[in-house]
């Protein structure tokens, strides 16, 4: 599909890599994203999953990767999280200074612009990667594959004691007129591993950031993961976010996400549950204030027997701000057995916002368990009165009710200090009430 815009990406990524060596498998990867790319253009507003982002910044952004940063000191990133040991990558390159010594702890972490290809993690091979027909859900991570220079390879072998602790931490500092930031993560635990993993995603001042984000994770069987993404990017970023991962047999996989910060933020997050009793959670808070734009698309395939899926969403709309929540779970055909709960939430805090919850099941057998629910709304005036009678001020009762209907994410976080840094942010962003809520 040849457009103004993919002519505009093949020019740039041209004139950006015509130094770079034209062999290895590195560069046959590029190649065949770019191609995948040129064939399949990039979603529109037309694409069903796509309506609720918002692609306009896509006609004056450059998607060239970003010119070397200026270093950043400790100070600049948040508290470091006790036990845990922290990589730092800036514009999507990484940061050794900043960072904990690669063999410090017992998970395999390589820089991608250090790795040969034989050392990247099994996912970050061609079959966990978007596929040339991609569909347009996944083609912002072709974008990541054709461009991004530096991330992160992370292999996790079993240890039958503690999990391991990782924490990722990407900075954007540039401005979108200068470059683009290409966060990767290429994330392989083996069977029966066990890791805890933050990754933030943060800006190192104000400036109009372009972040195109790419995870793949690869969990083996009896792995567990415990993943906590936060996105609080500067109030004037743009930034598209690609999570794919498989799951194995008996595998568990907790995926916690916190979207707060950018004017304009797209999530996509596609889950297969290939082996039997895999096990997914899927909580989910995203807060948009002012005009921004905070749109999330999850997909989850039960591709295997008896396994489970639950999903949950609180979103929170004030100002002129646009919140959008698509979760669709497809049951296949030899999915018998599966358990599956959703539970989306979206609460109007101006007259203007925006909240759109959309759960979507396709189910091809007979034998399953499948549940869904979805509202939208305003405060509970019977809520707000009785708080009311019993003297809190009316900013202060509503601010209490807006903490509480977030809480059925945030206290699922199990690790204490993050979830103390997430509830002071949160705390911060929840929006002060412009008039008393009305209830619908």
């Amino acid at each position: 599909m040849s457009t103004p815009l993919t002519a505009r990406i093949v020019e740039e990524h041209a004139n950006a890599f015509r130094a770079l060596p034209l062999a290895g498998a590195a560069a046959t990867r590029r190649r065949t994203a770019l191609a995948a790319l040129t064939a399949s253009g990039l979603p529109t507003s037309r694409d069903e999953n796509w309506k609720y982002a918002n692609l306009r910044p896509l006609e004056r952004l450059r998607f060239i990767p970003a010119p070397a940063a200026q270093p950043l000191a400790a100070t600049d990133l948040p508290a470091a999280i006790p036990g845990f040991a922290r990589y730092v990558f800036v514009d999507g390159a990484f940061a050794p200074a900043l960072s904990a010594a690669l063999h410090s702890t017992a998970a395999a972490v390589t820089p991608l612009a250090a790795a040969p290809d034989g050392d990247r993690a099994p996912a970050a091979m061609p079959a966990q990667t978007p596929a040339p027909h991609a569909p347009a859900d996944e083609r912002f991570a072709l974008l990541n594959e054709a461009f991004a220079t530096d991330g992160a390879a992370i292999r996790v072998a079993a240890h039958h004691d503690e999990p391991v602790r990782l924490e990722l931490v990407f900075v954007a500092s540039a401005d979108a007129l200068t470059g683009a930031s290409y966060p990767r993560v290429e994330l392989h635990l083996d069977s029966q591993a066990q890791l805890l993993l933050i990754e933030r995603h943060m800006s190192a001042g104000a400036q109009a950031s372009f972040v195109n984000s790419a995870v793949t994770v690869d969990l083996g069987r009896g792995a567990t993961l415990h993943h906590y993404r936060l996105q609080e990017l500067a109030a004037r970023a743009t930034v598209f976010d690609t999570l794919i991962a498989t799951v194995a047999r008996d595998a568990c996989y907790r995926l916690y996400g916190i979207s707060i910060g950018a004017q304009s933020a797209r999530s996509t997050l596609a889950v297969r549950l290939a082996g039997e009793r895999a096990d997914l959670t899927l909580a989910v808070v995203a807060l948009g204030d002012r005009q921004q734009v905070q749109d999330i698309f999850a997909r989850v395939e039960h591709a295997a027997p008896g396994a489970r899926t639950e999903q949950i969403f609180r979103g929170i709309s004030a100002g002129r701000a646009r919140v959008a929540f698509n979760g669709k779970i497809v049951v296949g055909s030899e999915a018998h057995g599966t358990d599956s709960r959703q539970s989306l939430r979206g609460l109007l805090a101006g007259p203007e916002a925006e909240i759109d919850v959309r759960p979507q099941l396709e189910i091809y057998t007979d034998e399953v368990r499948c549940s869904h629910g979805a509202t939208v709304g305003k405060l509970d005036e019977s809520m707000l009165f009785y708080l009311l009678s019993r003297g809190l001020e009316p900013e202060v009762a509503q601010r209490l009710l807006k903490w509480v209907f977030l809480e059925d994410v945030v206290a699922k976080i199990g690790v204490a200090e993050l979830r103390r840094q997430i509830e002071e942010r949160l705390a911060q962003q929840v929006p002060e009430p412009a008039a008393r809520a009305e209830s619908t």
